[in-house]
């Protein structure tokens, strides 16, 4: 009972005394939606909205959004209830794309007649049902010649249907993704099923269907030596892998050796042929030894080495089952080139061991408080002119070492942008604080890694990178980078 009223749940007991939010704001943020999104849009914002937003009456959001969200279904269907169950079936498809159960919430039960899968398992489905551009099937005719012999090799050993384990070796820019792009779509257009991951979300977006490798291949967060999956031999990922043609793993070189050892001890099991390397599946890694190894906290350089691929038993068969294929660049052949010869340790090098970096790819340092706003104008010449290119704005970035340079740039930036600033200010709380050691405004005042600053300072045009996984499927990933349009 809270002021004479007595209250069905201990939750409207706790909404009504302030101890919790309400969703006053999400309904808003739905509402407002509903007004210009189309309703495959509104469906999704919905999806984003249960998995990351915690509502505390997510029927009560259901009833009330129900007609926006069923709009489309509702033209096309001859009953309301059937334009309600294809609303929840798009709804269940998108959670599950973000790993999550729609069973998990109290939305009304799914009559699975009206599912267009037709009993076929979900990764399957998902799988032949990614778009191949008809463009896109000409890309194999635009090879080079070093990846076209990475492309025939790769063919001819999942045509001969042999066990077949091949690691694609170059820098970046070199045409890694081009290649993979080349053999998926051709796979593909095949009616064959082709399994595209990679170590990170940005680098999984940019392949058509690509998925990170730990959300399609189910492997633990925490992981040893011997680990395995965690899909079963039942399970839809099974299914997939079994009648996939080819699987591909880009920025294998940034993942723990055990990760890719609990894939090959999953797929011996699931495909019953424990002697062959990955259950004799075709299997094309990529990456770069040169760039960023596993990161392994507060590891020495021994034990990083240890959790590199490179260590494992997994290369010495990839040495010996296929060439390792090493890739040069194709674009900018003096640049990759000069990386190589660095990278080898074949470039010259001074008393201290110091490589001088060239001059075409150096800006000038002078030591003055001005040398930010030399390298802001060298990055981004005539801003204002080409603020509105998403180009421009989305193929230049500034990296930094420390937050709090980059929170120095980034001020600079905004205000070098024209037009009206708006200021956004994070709301959170500290938990179970009655005696409030940590006051709001101490809080606020730190920015750990991974989390935005109390005070968010924005512009039209200006560029912005997400922190969460919202929807890798639809390259919304953490590290993707975005244009902000409006407010």
């Amino acid at each position: 009972m809270v002021d004479g009223v007595v209250l069905a749940t201990f939750r409207e007991v706790a909404e009504r005394r302030g101890l919790i939010e309400e969703d006053n704001t999400l309904d808003e943020c739905l509402t407002e939606a509903s007004m210009f999104q189309m309703p495959s849009s509104l469906r999704r914002l919905f999806a984003t909205i249960l998995v990351f937003c915690e509502p505390s009456d997510v029927f009560a959001l259901w009833k009330k959004h129900l007609d926006a969200l069923s709009q489309y279904y509702r033209q096309n269907s001859p009953s309301p209830d059937i334009a309600t169950q294809m609303v929840l079936i798009n709804i269940r498809n998108m959670l599950q794309t973000m790993g999550k159960d729609i069973k998990t919430f109290p939305l009304p039960k799914i009559d699975e007649m009206y599912d267009d899968a037709n009993g076929i398992p979900r990764e399957i489905f998902e799988e032949a049902s990614v778009e191949v551009d008809i463009d896109d099937v000409s890309l194999v005719n635009s090879l080079n010649s070093e990846q076209r012999d990475a492309y025939e090799e790769i063919m001819a050993t999942i045509d001969s249907d042999k066990c077949g384990l091949i690691f694609v070796d170059g820098p970046g820019g070199t045409g890694k993704t081009f290649l993979y792009k080349s053999l998926l779509v051709i796979l593909r257009s095949q009616n064959k099923l082709a399994v595209a991951t990679a170590t990170s979300g940005v680098a999984a977006s940019i392949m058509p269907g690509g998925r990170t490798a730990h959300s399609r291949f189910k492997i633990p967060l925490t992981i040893e030596d011997g680990s395995f999956c965690s899909f079963t031999k039942q399970s839809g990922t099974a299914k997939l892998l079994r009648q996939a043609s080819l699987i591909i793993w880009d920025e294998a070189s940034m993942t723990k050796r055990q990760a890719v050892e609990a894939l090959d001890n999953s797929l011996r099991d699931i495909m019953d042929r424990p002697q062959l390397p990955f259950g004799g599946k075709t299997v094309v890694f990529g990456g770069d030894f040169r760039q960023v190894l596993p990161v392994v906290r507060r590891g020495s350089r021994a034990q990083i080495v240890d959790a590199s691929l490179r260590r494992s038993y997994l290369w010495d068969c990839m040495r010996h089952l296929k060439l390792v294929r090493n890739m040069r660049a194709q674009s900018d052949p003096w640049f990759a080139d000069y990386l190589l010869r660095t990278g080898g340790g074949t470039e010259e090098v001074n008393s201290d061991g110091e490589v001088k970096l060239p001059d075409e790819i150096c800006v000038p340092y002078s030591g003055k408080a001005s040398d930010i706003d030399t390298l802001i104008n060298s990055i981004y010449p005539n801003l204002n002119e080409n603020m509105l290119n998403k180009d421009y704005i989305t193929s230049r970035a500034i990296l930094s070492t420390r937050n709090d340079w980059v929170d120095k740039i980034n001020m600079k930036m905004i205000g070098t942008f024209q037009g009206g600033e708006m200021e956004y200010h994070s709301f959170d709380a500290a938990v179970d604080d009655p005696c409030n050691y940590y006051p709001a405004e101490f809080l606020n005042t730190l920015t750990p890694n991974g989390l935005l600053p109390h005070v968010l300072k924005l512009k039209v045009g200006c560029p912005i990178i997400l922190l969460r996984n919202i929807d890798p499927a639809n390259g919304l990933c953490n590290g993707t980078r975005l244009v902000v349009r409006g407010f």
